[in-house]
């Protein structure tokens, strides 16, 4: 089922927009598109979309954007202690070949590249990636509900196509009650005319004949099986379990009895009702589709 959820916030600095997509697929495909560097949160989402989800191509993208602000600054001190040790390399160097060079300010050493550095830079990101992961339940939460919303709307459009079924599988039922004097008379010009046409036949094999012809045009089975597959399919469809790939295999079960009942019908009004059939099942099939 497609379904989309966002969410957006902030950790001191940082802020953020999660934007999460779904479409129906055969199993599980996670897409995730995370920055780099958040310790944990990879594996969290992963953990929590494999709980909550069985079925669906799902896109995950995080933003992150920092506010530019003065910050807090420190001095590396390893960093400043190698500094100053090259600055007095390179006094005595000058002066052991005649070179006098101004001594350095305070302010040139710190321009330095390393000997000011973000103050606690680990711990901002430790929570960042605490309040990321914090919002992930949330925000799957969102798209699962918005999945329910559209799977309800399924469930009744689907329901809407298993009563039609069951109304013309009930209207073949009655057709084919119908047709059966007809098909008897058929049944009987054919048999004269191969009777007329090869001469004395020994009557046990007359009837098996009539018997096979009598069973290839029986459509009782595919009847019987039309019904019991809505109630399979209404069965599926009140469980609280996913059973889009149930249905899928259903449906083609469906279209199977309906391809057998038009090949039997030997009736244009019997025929015209698998035809319905077949529509109605094609119908429902690519609702199945989109289905959990």
């Amino acid at each position: 089922m497609t379904a989309f959820a966002s969410r957006t916030g902030t950790s001191g600095p940082i802020s953020w927009s999660w934007e999460m997509r779904g479409v129906n697929a055969r199993g599980l495909d996670l897409r995730l598109r995370l920055p780099d560097g958040i310790d944990g949160l990879e594996p969290a989402l992963r953990s929590a979309l494999t709980t909550a989800l069985e079925r669906g191509n799902v896109t995950v993208n995080l933003r992150l954007n920092r506010e530019e602000t003065g910050g807090a600054l420190a001095v590396d001190e390893p960093h400043l202690d190698q500094v100053l040790k090259a600055l007095d390399q390179v006094q005595e160097r000058a002066f052991a070949m005649g070179v006098t060079l101004g001594q350095p300010t305070a302010a040139d050493v710190l321009t330095q590249r390393g000997v000011l550095i973000a103050a606690n830079a680990e711990e901002d990101t430790a929570a960042l990636a605490a309040a990321l992961i914090a919002d992930i339940g949330p925000l799957v939460a969102d798209f699962v509900a918005m999945r329910a919303v559209e799977g309800a709307a399924l469930q009744a459009v689907v329901t809407d196509q298993l009563d039609q079924i069951a109304a013309l599988t009930k209207a073949a039922a009655i057709a084919a009650q119908a047709r059966a004097p007809q098909v008897k008379e058929n049944l009987t010009a054919a048999l004269r005319r191969v009777m007329e046409a090869v001469g004395d036949i020994e009557e046990t094999r007359v009837a098996q004949e009539l018997a096979v012809l009598a069973v290839k045009s029986d459509v009782t089975e595919e009847i019987d099986r039309l019904k019991a597959h809505v109630a399979a399919a209404r069965d599926l469809l009140a469980a609280s379990k996913p059973a889009g790939r149930k249905l899928d295999f259903l449906a083609q079960e469906f279209n199977r009895e309906a391809n057998t009942l038009c090949a039997k019908a030997q009736a244009s009004a019997l025929t015209a009702i698998g035809l319905d059939l077949k529509a109605v099942i094609d119908q429902m099939r690519e609702q199945i589709q989109n289905m959990e």
